[in-house]
């Protein structure tokens, strides 16, 4: 069966983020169909408005959008109903439904969520740390961190840190290398979550024969010999084991299911830091 495709406009007048996250996940539900992005971020005046008209006029589809002015939502809505494109204001239904909870009404601010404000410097700040400390680098202060993720090469440790930074967690990852013992800091880390990530050996074999591939690199190591991958594997759950580090499986896991586990533990973690 051949994949089916629609055309999907996204139309904000902020970054966009919200629109692509709602849609992505709603349209990943639908098996053998996938969705031809048209994103329009920063959509504020009438004049950036025509371009996104002309484009649905064009190719109609579904439109979904947060427009917060009322003037560019309508003329939006106008064009939708003449293409004959089912349009929907994502965020009209969580406003509404916030609004009659608290008694109150939404002020229109375009892009408010964005605005510099204490949590935003927080995610900077935590993206800075992260970046300088991937891949074991700066070990000297790693219990400055909120998170520690160890583990043998390719367990998705970059990726993973990087995620929990953009959600303001400082985190620094340290790779779990054959011969090579672990900085001694790990030993006596109080203040950091230190989590342990595993895969199975055909799963690190496979990510990391690729990796030599894209190199161009010579395959016929230990790096990627089974039994040799097996023996590491093995050796860093004895490691997780012996320092009661919890263990993540990411072998079916994305990037963010391993990192809402993640988080899940640091929020325990943290209540049983305060309480010591």
């Amino acid at each position: 069966m051949g994949r089916s495709y629609f055309h999907l406009h996204l139309v904000s007048d902020s970054t966009g983020e919200t629109l692509i996250t709602v849609a992505r996940a709603a349209v990943a539900q639908y098996e053998g169909i996938a969705a031809i992005e048209h994103v329009y971020p920063l959509v504020r005046s009438h004049t950036q408005l025509q371009r996104v008209l002309s484009e649905i006029e064009a190719a109609p589809g579904i439109v979904l959008y947060t427009l917060v002015e009322q003037d560019l939502a309508e003329r939006l809505e106008e064009v939708c109903r003449a293409t004959g494109s089912p349009h929907l204001s994502v965020l009209a239904p969580v406003h509404s439904l916030l609004s009659s909870y608290l008694g109150a009404h939404s002020t229109a601010r375009p892009g408010a969520q964005h605005m510099l404000n204490a949590e935003y410097f927080k995610r900077i700040d935590a993206m800075n740390f992260t970046l300088l400390h991937d891949d074991g680098h700066l070990p000297h202060d790693l219990d400055e961190a909120d998170v520690i993720l160890v583990g043998v090469s390719r367990t998705s440790k970059t990726p993973t840190a990087i995620y929990l930074a953009n959600r303001g967690m400082k985190t620094a990852n340290i790779p779990l290398v054959p011969g090579v013992p672990p900085p001694a800091v790990l030993e006596t880390a109080r203040k950091a979550l230190i989590v342990g990530l595993v895969a199975t050996p055909e799963r690190i074999v496979q990510i990391r024969q690729n990796r030599l591939l894209s190199l161009k690199a010579d395959d016929d190591t230990s790096y990627v010999d089974r039994d040799a991958v097996a023996e590491e594997i093995a050796a860093s759950r004895r490691l997780f084991a012996r320092h009661s580090w919890p263990m993540i499986d990411v072998t079916r896991r994305s990037i963010e299911e391993t990192a809402a586990a993640i988080l899940d533990l640091y929020r325990d973690h943290r209540m049983r830091f305060i309480a010591e």
